[in-house]
Formats: C-alpha cells, sequence, structure tokens
C-alpha cells in the first residue's frame, strides 16, 4: 500500500494581472463563483478527498486569504445575535479546524516548481496533492471531486497521479499535454509530457488540468532545476526527470473544468456553478435565458 496522502499545496502567491483592476487589492483567488471564494471551491474539493492539511504558498498582499479561513468573532457574533443559524452553520463548516492550515511565503515569483518547492518543509517525507486554485473542476451530476477521484487510483497504484482532460486539437500548444499507454490495472500510465507542443506534435489532446498527486523525491529535483522558460523554475521540467526513475499515471475527469485564470473562464464557471446549485438554478436559468431571448445582449 502507498503512503496515505493527508497533505496538499495550493500555491496562491500570483499577481492576477489578467483581472486587474479588480485584483490591485484583493487575490484574484478571492474573486467569487457564485457566493464562494474560486480557493474555497478549491479547498472543498480537497477536504472532500480526505486531506488532512492544507499549506497555502502566498506573497505579498495574500493576508486576506489567511483571514478567510480564519475564524471572526466579531462577525460570529452578530450572526448569533441576530439568530442567523444556518449562516453560522455555514461559516462553521468552512473554517478549517485549528492546526489545519499553514501558509508560507514565495518571496519572490519564480514559477510553479518555486512555489512548490517553498512547502517542503511542511510537506516533509510524505506523498502531496498539489491543487491549482485557477482550475475549477465541476462533477458531473453530484459525482465525486476530481482529487477524490485521483486519491482512489493512486490508493491502487500509487507512484504520481496526475489529472487530464481533452481540448480542443486546435488548442493543445496552450497546455501541458500528456501521452498515455493502458496498464494491466485499467489504469492509464504516462510516457509523455510535453510543455506548450507546437501544433500539430502533441501526442495527445489530454491536456494536465491543475491537479497532481506527487511524491516527495520531487522536492530534490526542484531545488537543483535550472530555471525554464520565463526564467521561472519549472514543475513540468521537474517531473519530467522523476519520470525517469518512478512511474506516473493518469485520471481523465469526468467533468468541465474552467479556467479562472481567463475571464471567460472565469465567467464561465459562474455560469455552471449557479446552475448547478438547487437552491438558485431555477430562478438563474428562468432569467438567463431572458436575457438571452429579449435581446439584452448581443
Amino acid at each position: 500500500m502507498p503512503k496515505p496522502l493527508r497533505k496538499a499545496i495550493l500555491p496562491v502567491a500570483g499577481l492576477g494581472t489578467r483581472f486587474l483592476p479588480a485584483t490591485k487589492a484583493v487575490p484574484k483567488e478571492m474573486l467569487t463563483v457564485v457566493d464562494r471564494p474560486v480557493v474555497q471551491h478549491v479547498v472543498d474539493e480537497a477536504r472532500a478527498a480526505g486531506i488532512e492539511h492544507i499549506v497555502f504558498v502566498t506573497g505579498r498582499n495574500k493576508a486576506v486569504i489567511e483571514d478567510h479561513f480564519d475564524r471572526q468573532f466579531e462577525l460570529e457574533k452578530t450572526l448569533s445575535d441576530r439568530g442567523k443559524t444556518k449562516e453560522l452553520e455555514q461559516l462553521d463548516r468552512d473554517t478549517p479546524k485549528a492546526g489545519t492550515t499553514s501558509f508560507t511565503r514565495q518571496q519572490l515569483p519564480l514559477g510553479l516548481g518555486h512555489a512548490v518547492w517553498c512547502a517542503r518543509d511542511l510537506i516533509d517525507d510524505e506523498p502531496f496533492a498539489l491543487l491549482l486554485p485557477d482550475m475549477l473542476h465541476l462533477p458531473k451530476n453530484g459525482g465525486k471531486g476530481c482529487l477524490a477521484e485521483m486519491v482512489e487510483v493512486y490508493n491502487r497504484t500509487g507512484g504520481n497521479v496526475i489529472s487530464v482532460y481533452e481540448v480542443p486539437e486546435d488548442q493543445t500548444n496552450q497546455y501541458g499535454i500528456v501521452g498515455t499507454a493502458p496498464t494491466h490495472g485499467g489504469v492509464n500510465e504516462i510516457v509523455q509530457m510535453v510543455e506548450k507542443p507546437a501544433l500539430g506534435t502533441a501526442p495527445t489532446n489530454l491536456a494536465i488540468s491543475g491537479r497532481y498527486i506527487l511524491q516527495p523525491t520531487i522536492f530534490d529535483l526542484l531545488a537543483r532545476q535550472d530555471r525554464g522558460a520565463g526564467g521561472e523554475i519549472q514543475l513540468t521540467d521537474s517531473m519530467l526527470k522523476l519520470m525517469e526513475r518512478e512511474r506516473f499515471f493518469s485520471v481523465t475527469f469526468d467533468g468541465p473544468v474552467y479556467d479562472c485564470g481567463s475571464k471567460i473562464g472565469f465567467l464561465m464557471a459562474n455560469v455552471a456553478y449557479a446552475l448547478s446549485r438547487p437552491d438558485i438554478a431555477p430562478e438563474f436559468r428562468a432569467a438567463l435565458g431572458e436575457m438571452l431571448q429579449g435581446g439584452n445582449v448581443d
């Protein structure tokens, strides 16, 4: 049996320049999809998969993320005084228990690989999940979350597990793409990994979707990794080196994936998550239909 997966890393140090001026004072991870910050959706996914401890890799001007996952006694007292029991219960469910979150700084913007390396002492010698908070994975029809699907595979295979999803062939040059081969256990093993391949050269149309389960041996590789594209320490470069001595497996997520780092992806996520909510979906669907049919949008 592989070591149990207990910890996860969430890199939240990015500047969010594609959403300026909204992100001038508000971290991009705190922009809301319906009524929950993007980062809260990702934390929900991690906790639903059994993650016990989440390490946030932050940067300057990100203190509001730490505040969001802390208790706010003034707010709780006000809600209690006003008899807002439902809201109090929701806050309690969403707030991590004491000692289950850690925050560490990435002082310089040196890429995803560097952000992961910054969490090395908090992860120690354990396998860990890595969840990119820009990427939201919406399960179909109340199904399992992406990381929960990956944990099921990891418990069978051990090693390293990466979630992938299908993208249009003419967009493969925008993503990290993997090539796979079936194994005897019915799980696909990753045999190729290419970062943003030139059009027409991608081994498949399976793109990495921002969810990983990695072994702690990656930290030694990241510590020695030369800077790659953009002058940053690229996680993909170290994963390619790790593939030479450890196995990687893929999980194809059965549901839509929304890149909330782009404006269109963020807007689509808001629509999709609203339509998945029984409490607001009927009214929202009707209002959306009226808008689309009534000539209020071009």
